[in-house]
């Protein structure tokens, strides 16, 4: 431990030294010359990095770096699964408006694909019976599930909707 200030110490005698010199050599003419003449004969003259600062750094920039890269992974997979929820979400709402209007969901379950744009969506619709009202009967749930892929991974997107699987009245006009 000893050896080590001793070097220290000699290492910085010798950058005060240089600077002394430098400084001797360039005699200031004004008096803010002093302080610009100071300071750059110092940092040209002791200048650098130790090892243990460069390795620090380095340990540093290891550890860093994948975990930034991991952000960005993370952004990136948030945005394109963000991005897809949406056009599934169009999907089924459109599967759901398109089997009420035509009252094609009286089968129990259908399922399909569906392209939009450049993706395909599979789709699954289900008729179940709406059980939270006793004393409706006529009432039927309409569930579709829309499932996506991004970066690997499959995702769902699910849409309800209420249905009245009775008979329309049929209207009887009377003339008078």
């Amino acid at each position: 431990m000893k050896f080590k200030a001793e070097a220290t110490k000699s290492v910085l005698r010798n950058c005060v030294s240089r600077v002394a010199a430098d400084v001797r050599r360039r005699i200031p003419r004004r008096n803010g010359t002093l302080l610009r003449l100071l300071t750059s004969a110092a940092t040209n003259s002791c200048s650098g990095f130790t090892l243990a600062e460069v390795l620090a750094s380095l340990v540093f920039m290891a550890i860093l770096i994948p975990v930034a890269l991991e952000g960005l992974s993370i952004a990136s997979r948030a945005g394109e699964v963000a991005a897809r929820k949406s056009e599934a979400a169009l999907v089924a709402e459109r599967i759901l408006n398109e089997s009420v209007i035509t009252t094609n969901w009286n089968s129990t379950v259908q399922n399909g694909t569906v392209r939009q744009g450049f993706r395909d969506f599979r789709w699954t619709l289900r008729n179940d019976p709406w059980d939270k009202d006793p004393n409706q009967t006529a009432i039927r749930l309409l569930a579709v599930e829309v499932t996506f892929a991004a970066q690997g991974r499959d995702y769902l997107v699910r849409m309800n909707t209420l249905a009245d699987s009775s008979t329309p009245l049929s209207q009887t006009t009377t003339q008078q």
